[in-house]
């Protein structure tokens, strides 16, 4: 499958964005459509990944920062049958390495998919790193 990658949010496919996450994220359940919404307009950068063919949308990651020396990377997914051919190390690749933000610190949070994130130098907190837990996080495993 061939995909290529924009980061013009204009042209994330909301519909796509609001059934992935609010039926297969894990993470992303606990939030309603304005929600998701005001996350995509707020975010900092957005990258979405289409196919080639046919232009729709089979992936996207955003990105929350403030801009100067750190940011935290969100809600990456690909969808089922874009999966297996290099999309989400492509998004990753994307927001972090090719954006403006290649020498910021970048964090995320997730259960899964700890081997698409370490070749980006991703891995365990050190001592300089702390986290306060919020009420979501508890129940879902991340509250953005």
């Amino acid at each position: 499958m061939e995909f290529e990658i924009d980061d013009d949010r204009d042209r994330v496919d909301r519909d796509v964005l609001w059934e992935f996450l609010s039926t297969k994220a894990y993470w992303g359940r606990f939030r309603d459509r304005a929600r998701v919404e005001r996350q995509l307009v707020g975010a900092w950068r957005v990258v979405g990944a289409y196919r080639k063919a046919d232009g729709a949308m089979v992936g996207y990651a955003r990105a929350v920062s403030d801009g100067e020396a750190q940011a935290y990377l969100a809600d990456v997914f690909v969808v089922e049958e874009a999966r297996g051919h290099g999309v989400g190390k492509a998004l990753v690749h994307a927001m972090i390495e090719e954006g403006p933000g290649p020498s910021f610190r970048w964090m995320l949070h997730t259960l899964d998919a700890h081997d698409l994130y370490r070749p980006f130098g991703f891995a365990e907190p050190d001592g300089t790193y702390l986290e306060r837990k919020g009420q979501m996080a508890d129940r879902h495993g991340d509250e953005v």
